[in-house]
């Protein structure tokens, strides 16, 4: 199976083409965009700036550091251009300056395939749009329309179409209808015998032998050829007239087209039906319907007609567009033609006659073949273009500005046109998304999505039915279950798991070929079109394991849409696997081929909303599939080559490697492999990311073995959720309508408890009053509520939080007013303590308590003591990081040269660089010499080993190991400069700080909870251990499901999970049952009868309330359920006192806005059938938009008084404001 995330990271390193030399590149990606927008030449042709070539700086800042400091993780992407001066008389070049110009700093996606953009991990999602190329298709509903729509890759779009007047016409870009023979006029074929020749069959007909009325002319025939005398026109029916006339002239033979023939009468029509006869004026036409306005003269016209339509840079149609054009048009032009061409247009209109005629096929656009998959390479190409093409306009304006000749690239260049333009796609483009990191699964997931959305695509309101709908030519490509709910279903779907994209973007699935019945190990991946009139098994059909011949009589196949039964001689290809089907989310999903669809896609679905639980555990009954999605999703730290773990801890795994694999002296920096872990981070969704080691010291490991495990994984395997035992029995009605009864049991034992971390964010703001200021001196603040803040006003790591305590103390400039005697006496006694501030301390919002387990502050404030404090910190761990790399390199030299040297004999005598003898000519180098002395200390001779192989990679190490300590050297400077300088902020924000609250969230009633089968439910109690149903053996159940729950959804996967998990449990094994190849019901009666389990997986079950038995067997097992990210406590909200919506002075709403729960059109309705009516008057006025009524009921509630009488609400206002806008003048009748 392919690396899951190749789809994204493969599209990227082609855009970049980083690793490749300059020269080397090929045309396409960046190189592309570069060598088709360069050169940029001035109106006079006086400058010309050229394209050399392009190279990749290294980024500024690693991911991690990005990330804590709101960075975007970019490289800086300089070009080398040369600005060409030439004398505007000869045209001579006059002086060439050649610069390396910088052009912008372009994001740069990470090892996983994510962008990081302003501190924020992010994803661009493949676009599935229709592919250049012509489409045919029949508009039927009334009288038929026949169709040819030629699709560009960019440019207008044209449609050809055939009418009930049998008109064939041509559309461009929704203008007006031309008939085609206007524009063939146009482009060349002036005269009706041209159009003819060039349309139809043409045939040399004897004038003695036709039939009147059968034929029409081909060609003018003339009466006197000399003096251009023409007897009848190209076009003419033979009528009887016509034909004597012929015969009196002696006339034998000409040419003519059968006017009887269907396509035949379809040009005629169109002929008769255009008004305009000659060149001159349908070019003259055409100009106007392209342009509306009049050409000034024929050949304006006819090169603007002729660029619209055959020039690349208005009519592209790629190299996408060529192949399928030529494929479906059965032409041969070469693939570097990136335009259209005459012979393309002609060919096209030929078809469409013949689709008139019935003997061409329509196109089905939903098919695969005709849709392509758009990758972030495309997408950032298509950014870049258009970025270029606004600098190619300002540069050719600089241009004509200075006319001095003191111009360079660099001054023509404003590389800010473009970073703004690049990173507005990734911070507003719809295909550029917030990375769903819920957990592993949805991280993987997220990526290798396919939407048919976004720009150039289709939109949710206006796509139909077809286009959302499974195609046959899915099948291996795109998984038919794996789709959101909602208004996006079908629009977004997700890639199976052995799918690749080729190079055009058309998606392909591997088969392995079959020769006379025997398959063979030859795989070929075939794209929907090659695919087609082939004949392919699938994977499940019985094969001879040794021979591979195929043992079935007859096969059901795919073969053009369809399921024939045929011999296996006739089978032409098999699938690879019967899970290339499905998306890596469906293939987790165990006995998936027993489930209903409908429930199979809500089950993938909620495996990407499951919360990563603080202690793991792999599902009894999986699939097999759960280690490839765990290591692909870079979840677990994966060894990058073999050798001996030597260093262990919570943060790193040092490892050495096995000596064949350390490239000995060469890159020494390769001694040894320093993987370093994630600890406790904070991921988009608020769960938790961390990474434990699994490896001890000592332990050997092959490359590739896992090292450590991350969220929700367990040694290496994909871990969402719990294997719990489960009873399919109603109890009290508690579990009615898919409610869930938990055990005691689970809570106590943290079963389902997850830790979240929560980010606030408070910006330190320079106002107009002047600069807000972190502080600890708050007004009106108890000494109670500052104990958990530092001497600078922030909250300590470790403390306790809960709502409304603060977090970072702040105060703020309140506005300059008239000051008392007194408060001036008090200002001069006081100086700055009696200022006048307001508290705008950022508090805990409601519903959030935890732990404080990270403060970040970034400033660029240099003066005030919390800065002052951070700088020091940062400049110790930066001296502190610096000292600690360095000795590694040191260990590492000393390593290296040990494995080297230990045994040889030194020719020559080594002296330290003070002069002094480390050892003499003829001892043995051995570890103690080591242990003294410093590698890089010592003064090595020539000729100080007899090997001069040896001599050499010693050199070569210790230069290595040099440069390494300058670099970090360097670096350590960079920092500490950087940390001078202060962080990079937003204007007007002079210090960011970031707080991290951790949660740990247990299970509560009203968490959602799920199965893999689409099970899901609402826990609605938690039932002490003692009163849950009990096995015989006194085992009390974890949680008891509805059985009322499965019929009806037909997700019958889950009860064979739950009978088959028993077992496992039973007999201490776990299960890989792959989706559709999995185990059937024969073998799980095998392992029910080994475990010694009733075969049918029921049971006995005791009440725990009463002890007596239930009246009927219990299905009972252990079944894989997980918590969802659709937590109780995120939902709960109250408001009290809060904030008003400025235009209707209603409450607001959401919780986000701390607003009201709406009483809606239909609440209203039920307190008047109740005849409530004071209860109904307070709900609209008072508690809502009666703004001097609720302020009046607010000071009666404090004083105890009576509420006073409700008045007029807002709303009402507003609406007699609206009607007197619409000049009606409405008086209110008090009286």
């Amino acid at each position: 199976m392919p690396d899951l995330l190749v789809v994204q990271v493969e599209s990227f390193r082609q855009f970049l083409q980083e690793k490749v030399p300059p020269q080397k590149r090929k045309a396409e990606g960046l190189e592309g965009v570069f060598r088709e927008n360069f050169p940029i030449e001035d109106v006079h042709g006086k400058y010309s700036l050229e394209y050399l070539n392009y190279r990749i700086g290294a980024p500024k800042s690693t991911p991690d550091e990005a990330k804590k400091k709101n960075l975007t993780y970019s490289v800086p992407v300089w070009a080398t251009l040369r600005l060409v001066r030439k004398a505007e008389e000869t045209g001579k070049v006059e002086a060439a300056i050649e610069q390396e110009v910088y052009l912008c700093d372009l994001p740069y996606m990470t090892d996983w395939g994510t962008f990081i953009i302003n501190g924020i991990e992010r994803v661009v999602v493949n676009q599935l749009h229709r592919s250049p190329g012509v489409y045919y298709e029949i508009e039927t509903g009334g009288v038929p329309t026949y169709r040819a729509m030629l699709v560009p890759y960019r440019g207008p779009w044209i449609e050809f179409t055939i009418d009930g007047s049998k008109m064939l016409g041509v559309t461009i870009s929704k203008r007006r209808k031309i008939p085609i023979t206007r524009l063939l006029r146009a482009l060349g074929y002036p005269t009706v015998s041209d159009i003819l020749k060039v349309l139809l069959d043409v045939e040399e007909i004897e004038v003695a032998k036709v039939e009147p009325d059968r034929y029409a002319l081909a060609e003018d025939v003339f009466e006197d050829k000399e003096a251009g005398v023409v007897m009848f026109e190209a076009g003419t029916r033979l009528d009887e007239d016509a034909l004597e006339t012929l015969k009196s002239h002696g006339v034998k033979k000409v040419k003519a087209i059968d006017a009887k023939n269907i396509k035949n009468e379809v040009i005629l029509a169109t002929l008769k039906q255009d008004r305009i006869k000659d060149e001159k004026s349908a070019l003259g036409n055409i100009y106007r319907t392209l342009r509306y306005t009049p050409p000034k003269n024929d050949e304006e016209a006819r090169n603007y007609i002729e660029s619209f339509f055959f020039d690349p840079t208005k009519f592209y149609l790629g190299k996408v567009g060529r192949y399928k054009l030529n494929f479906r048009l059965n032409h041969n032009i070469p693939m570097e033609t990136e335009g259209l061409t005459k012979e393309d247009l002609i060919t096209i209109v030929k078809k469409l006659l013949l689709l008139y005629v019935g003997e061409e096929r329509e196109d089905d656009v939903d098919d695969l073949a005709n849709r392509r998959v758009r990758r972030v390479g495309e997408l950032l190409y298509e950014q870049f273009r258009i970025s270029l093409l606004r600098l190619a306009r300002v540069i050719k304006e600089r241009m004509l500005l200075e006319r001095e000749g003191n111009l360079t690239p660099k001054k023509l260049v404003n590389p800010r046109l473009v970073t703004s333009s690049i990173l507005s796609f990734f911070t507003g483009e719809r295909l550029s998304q917030f990375l769903d990191q819920t957990n592993p699964l949805s991280e993987l997931t997220h990526k290798r999505r396919l939407s048919a959305l976004g720009k150039g695509g289709l939109t949710k309101e206006t796509a139909g039915f077809e286009v959302r709908d499974v195609h046959p030519s899915h099948y291996g490509r795109l998984c038919p279950i794996e789709t959101p709910e909602g208004q996006n279903i079908g629009l977004i779907t997700s890639l199976t798991t052995y799918a690749q994209i080729d190079e055009l973007g058309f998606i392909k699935t591997p088969l392995l070929k079959v020769k006379d019945g025997h398959i063979t190990k030859e795989m070929v991946e075939l794209t929907p079109y090659e695919e087609e009139g082939y004949k392919i098994a699938s994977a499940d059909i019985p094969i001879d394991p040794k021979t591979g011949k195929i043992l079935a009589e007859r096969v059901w196949v795919r073969h053009k849409g369809g399921y024939p039964l045929v011999k296996p001689e006739e089978v032409d290809f098999i699938d690879v696997s019967p899970r290339q089907v499905v998306s890596p989310s469906a293939s987790l999903i165990p006995f998936l081929e027993h489930d209903d669809a409908n429930r199979a896609l809500m089950g993938c679905n909620m495996q990407r909303q499951a919360v990563p639980l603080l202690i793991t555990e792999p599902p009894i009954v999986g699939t097999g599939m759960e280690a490839k999605v765990a290591r692909d999703s870079g979840a677990v730290l994966v060894a990058r080559r073999s050798g001996i773990v030597r260093y262990v801890d919570s943060r790193k795994i040092i490892i050495e490697p096995e000596p064949d694999t350390a490239k000995l002296g060469k890159l020494f920096e390769e001694a040894v492999d320093e993987y370093d872990l994630v600890k406790f981070e904070r991921s988009n969704q608020n769960t938790t990311v961390n990474q434990r080691p699994l490896v001890r010291i000592g332990q050997k490991v092959k490359k590739g073995d896992i090292l450590a495990d991350g969220p929700a994984t367990y040694q290496g395997d994909l871990a969402l959720g719990k294997n719990l035992l489960v009873a399919f029995a109603p109890w009290f009605g508690h579990n009615f309508e898919d409610a869930i009864i938990v055990s005691e049991r689970v809570l106590k034992d943290d079963v389902f408890t997850s830790l979240h971390i929560l980010e606030f964010q408070v910006e330190v703001r320079e106002t107009k009053l002047g600069p807000e200021e972190v502080t600890r001196d708050l007004p009106n603040v108890s000494e109670e509520a500052l104990k958990n803040l530092d001497e600078n006003g922030i909250v300590r790591i470790g403390a306790e939080v809960k709502p409304d305590d603060i977090l970072v103390g702040k105060v703020s400039p309140k506005g300059e007013r008239e000051l008392s005697p007194e408060e001036r006496l008090i200002y001069a006694i006081f100086a700055e303590k009696a200022k006048d501030v307001r508290d705008t301390s950022k508090r805990v919002p409601p519903g959030v308590q935890g732990v404080i387990v990270d403060v970040i502050v970034l400033s660029r404030r240099k003066d005030d003591p919390l800065s002052l404090k951070v700088s020091r910190e940062k400049r110790k761990k930066a001296e502190e990081r610096a000292e600690e790399a360095k000795k590694v390199v040191r260990d590492r030299l000393k390593l290296v040269l040990e494995r080297l040297l230990i045994g040889q004999k030194a020719e020559k005598t080594i002296k330290t660089k003070g002069g002094k003898i480390a050892i003499r000519s003829g001892e043995t180098f051995d570890e103690k010499f080591f242990e003294t002395y410093f590698p890089l200390d010592l003064d090595f001779p020539n000729g100080f080993v007899s090997d001069l192989e040896l001599e050499g990679k010693c050199r070569e190490v210790l230069y290595e190991a040099d440069m390494m300590l300058q670099k970090i050297e360097e670096r350590r400077k960079s920092e500490i400069e950087q940390i001078d300088r202060g962080d990079e902020l937003p204007p007007g924000v002079l210090q960011l700080i970031k707080v991290y609250v951790a949660q740990k969230r247990k299970l509560q009633v009203g968490d959602k909870l799920s199965g893999r089968h689409g099970n899901k439910g609402v826990v609605a109690k938690i039932a002490p251990c003692e009163d849950m149903p009990f096995l015989e053996d006194g085992t009390p159940v974890d949680i008891v499901l509805n059985p009322l729950g499965v019929p009806s959804r037909m997700n019958v996967g889950q009860i064979l999970e739950t009978i088959l998990g028993w077992a496992g449990k039973k007999q201490g094994i776990y299960y890989a049952t792959p989706v559709f190849e999995g185990m059937n019901i024969e073998d799980i009666r095998k392992e029910l009868k080994k475990a010694g389990l009733p075969e049918n997986g029921k049971v006995r079950l005791r009440d725990g309330r009463t002890g007596e038995y239930f009246e009927f067997d219990v299905t009972v097992g252990y079944i894989y359920m997980m918590k969802l990210i659709h937590m109780v406590e995120d939902k709960v909200h109250a408001r009290a006192i809060g904030p008003y919506s400025l235009i209707t002075q209603q409450p607001v709403g959401g919780k986000s806005h701390f607003g009201g729960q709406r009483f809606g059109e239909m609440e209203v309705w039920a307190l008047e059938a109740y005849g409530a009516a004071y209860a109904l008057q307070e709900m609209l006025t008072v508690k809502s938009d009666d703004i001097k009524g609720r302020n009046h009921l607010y000071q009666s509630i404090i004083k105890g008084e009576e509420p006073p009488e409700p008045g007029l609400p807002a709303s009402f206002d507003v609406l007699l404001k609206e009607l007197r806008g619409l000049a009606l003048d409405v008086i209110i009748e008090t009286e």
